[in-house]
């Protein structure tokens, strides 16, 4: 454990960063998840508002640095193809 006023502050602000990026990792998992079920279940409606989700806190998670670009982008294209192709 730290001795210094500081590191005990550093130690508590890290822990807080890394829980909020952990946060924000699961809720791009789960919108990926949630918009596969809606593309399976024909639901294009919520299709449409789920991708937007995607997109945008995949966006936020890549400018944070906690997902590759190229993972990003790759999985922004494939859901995007996925909701055009449906009928």
């Amino acid at each position: 454990m730290a001795n210094i006023k500081s590191s005990k502050k550093a130690i508590k602000v890290i822990a807080k960063k890394t829980e909020n990026h952990h946060e924000l990792k699961a809720r791009v998992k789960n919108c990926i998840r949630k918009c596969d079920k809606a593309i399976e279940a024909g639901d294009k409606e919520t299709a449409k508002k789920l991708l937007a989700d995607v997109q945008k806190y995949s966006d936020k998670a890549l400018s944070k640095g906690l997902i590759k670009a190229n993972t990003v982008n790759r999985e922004k294209s494939r859901l995007t193809k996925k909701v055009k192709e449906m009928a």
